[in-house]
């Protein structure tokens, strides 16, 4: 099977939703996170050992689009290292010198510290070295975005995973952070293994965390926050997917790792007995 056959192959395989009615148990009692926090959402998590998924809010698990906002990062780093646009996570890019709201942008980043901090900027320039015409090609392979239509960058390289021009559903994002964990996407290992090591956000003799967050408005205005990743215990792991949706002024940074905490914790997670 030559190079462009075995992507393509793999793109058929991504396009498949990552759960099915055999394999799901829906669990409404999840609903008091979102109730709490006055947020709307869905949550999604696989345990890898059972083939078990188990999710709240089913429909929009499945069916509902969303723009990724900086989940994107996860895609745009794979991307960006399988090219050699980015060589390793060491890689600087300097500031621009534009003075931005988050202060921790107004610096020259490290591609880890970037990822860390959610640098817009940084990764708006690893998107213009990649290319448009690149971008296309693994945006195509992976079939991300493409579950109700094909996706297509217009003059928008820069914004697409910004301005709701690419949406994805939470199983899109929980099917693409399940195969990463195992190697499984069209790239080669080495930046597989850079983005799993820098999405590391918690480690200790219980458990590990690895996630990335994601923050933007939808067309009509309302928040919408992301964090997928997964958490491993006793060596067994359980990739998972949040999705909310609040007013414009939702306190998402807050909220969001407040109600993946709560619901892992509900879970029996962090005590290192799963």
């Amino acid at each position: 099977m030559n190079l462009f056959a075995r992507l393509i192959f793999a793109a058929v395989l991504f396009s498949f939703a990552a759960c099915s009615p055999n394999n799901v148990t829906v669990d409404d009692s999840l609903k008091k996170f979102f109730d709490d926090n006055k947020v709307t959402g869905t949550f999604g998590l696989f345990d890898n050992g059972q083939g078990q998924f188990t999710i709240y809010n089913l429909s929009r698990y499945k069916d509902s689009t969303y723009l990724p906002a900086s989940t994107f990062k996860i895609v745009n780093s794979l991307i960006g290292i399988q090219t050699g646009r980015i060589v390793d996570e060491k890689m600087v890019i300097p500031w621009d010198g534009v003075v931005r709201v988050n202060p921790d942008w107004n610096k020259d980043l490290t591609m880890q510290e970037a990822f860390k901090v959610s640098a817009v900027p940084y990764y708006q320039e690893v998107a213009r070295r990649i290319g448009k015409d690149t971008m296309q090609f693994w945006l195509d392979t992976l079939g991300l975005g493409s579950r109700y239509k094909k996706f297509s960058i217009t003059n928008n390289l820069d914004t697409f995973w910004l301005d709701n021009s690419l949406k994805v559903t939470a199983d899109e994002e929980l099917g693409l952070i399940k195969k990463l964990y195992f190697n499984q996407l069209p790239f080669q290992s080495r930046p597989q293994d850079i983005v799993k090591k820098i999405m590391l956000q918690e480690s200790n003799s219980n458990y590990k965390l690895s996630y990335k967050t994601g923050w933007g408005f939808r067309e009509n205005g309302n928040a919408i926050g992301w964090v997928v990743g997964w958490v491993e215990e006793n060596q067994h792991v359980f990739p998972f997917v949040l999705n909310i949706e609040g007013p414009p002024d939702t306190d998402m940074k807050t909220i969001r790792l407040n109600i993946l905490k709560g619901i892992l914790k509900k879970q029996g997670f962090f005590e290192g007995k799963k």
